[in-house]
């Protein structure tokens, strides 16, 4: 079997690290051709030396120069976010990874798309900000990563269009599930960056710890997935071993059951219509005897972040991408200690009642309202 060739941008996050690890179960299989980051040159040099990669990029202009240095001749070696853009018209980068936060990888992935490539998404702001313009380009090539949003397109395979009624996206409840309103006000970022199952960046830890994260996916998968914002749940399941659930107009409902891992959801992706043979036995299902599965519905009084993002779906137009905008502005506030973590939410929500009423006409427009909103809250 002809191998394929993988490029992954934002390869030294924790996303991107799970996927050159499923790629490396499979070596007859994946060949990674190209690297993308932020700006860790260490990591990224470390990273194509391993899997033998042929173009290393940061988007950082000053730290790919230093990457330049370091590598000498032994990769070809890119900088800036320009470069996003070559390395998806490579012809040697026949799938991309998309596990880099933020929206900077948008412009790379409407190309991408454009040149007919899968595209593996882990990548949540990009569809919130600008889904109505990526989603028709998709042409069945976006394939999602998320562990949520994949249990869901798992649990589609095989059924006719118009059979969905709902789909659920499950949530942890974060580090605060059980705490009072006054014990929230005294959260730290230290303590909101500590996710109780999942392995992740500080930036969508707080986002988790808000459920600001799971409002993102829900208008993420109402991109993906085609379904109106009144279609789509989210529902706390503290176990994290349900990943996602679709019920259908017939009263059933599928889910899909497994360890919180995101190689799981990778290997489904990267198998798309078939499967690739679990060849770690730490990834095997978690056994049945005994368990109690618990359910609940999200405290949006507590929780008020996921009000806001529903909220901002249903509106549409400016909305989302201002959402996605200010989130980044109020978590970095928070980040930094200049606001609370209750303040988060309100921070937020005046930029969104400040909205410019005016529809963005592309993807371009999308994205100035998304540095507009960002600044905004930086700026105070």
């Amino acid at each position: 079997m002809k191998a394929r060739n993988i490029a992954v941008i934002g390869a030294t996050g924790s996303v991107g690290r799970s996927v050159l690890e499923v790629c490396s179960f499979f070596p007859d299989l994946f060949r990674v051709r190209a690297l993308a980051a932020e700006k860790d040159a260490e990591g990224l040099l470390g990273l194509g030396r391993r899997f033998s990669s042929d173009l290393l990029i940061l988007a950082d202009q000053g730290s790919s120069e230093k990457l330049r240095r370091m590598a000498g001749s032994e990769f070809t070696c890119r900088g800036g976010e320009e470069a996003l853009l070559s390395l998806v018209e490579e012809p040697l980068c026949e799938e991309v990874v998309f596990a880099s936060s933020g929206t900077g990888a948008l412009p790379a992935l409407i190309r991408a798309l454009q040149k007919g490539k899968k595209a593996y998404l882990a990548n949540k702001e990009i569809l919130v900000a600008a889904g109505e313009w990526v989603m028709p380009l998709a042409q069945g090539n976006i394939i999602p990563l998320d562990s949520e949003h994949n249990a869901v397109w798992q649990c589609l395979r095989g059924e006719a269009e118009g059979s969905v009624e709902r789909v659920y996206l499950t949530a942890s409840g974060g580090p605060f599930l059980h705490s009072t309103l006054e014990e929230l006000r005294e959260v730290t970022f230290e303590r909101a960056s500590r996710h109780p199952v999942w392995p992740m960046g500080k930036k969508i830890s707080v986002d988790s710890a808000t459920l600001m994260n799971k409002g993102i996916e829900m208008i993420e998968a109402h991109h993906l997935f085609g379904l109106p914002i009144g279609k789509i749940e989210a529902v706390i399941h503290p176990q994290a071993l349900i990943h996602g659930m679709v019920e259908f107009i017939d009263g059933s409902i599928k889910m899909l059951y497994s360890k919180p891992d995101m190689k799981l959801a990778i290997m489904s992706a990267f198998g798309m219509e078939g499967r690739l043979a679990n060849p770690d036995p730490d990834l095997s299902p978690p056994g049945f005897p005994g368990m109690d599965l618990v359910f609940m519905e999200p405290d949006e009084d507590r929780f008020p972040c996921l009000a806001l993002a529903k909220e901002a779906c249903r509106l549409g137009g400016a909305y989302p991408p201002l959402l996605v905008g200010a989130d980044e502005g109020a978590v970095n506030l928070f980040m930094e200690g200049r606001i609370s973590f209750t303040d988060i939410a309100p921070t937020i929500e005046r930029v969104l009642s400040s909205c410019p009423r005016e529809r963005p006409r592309s993807w371009m427009d999308a994205l100035e309202l998304v540095t507009w909103a960002r600044e905004r809250v930086l700026k105070g």
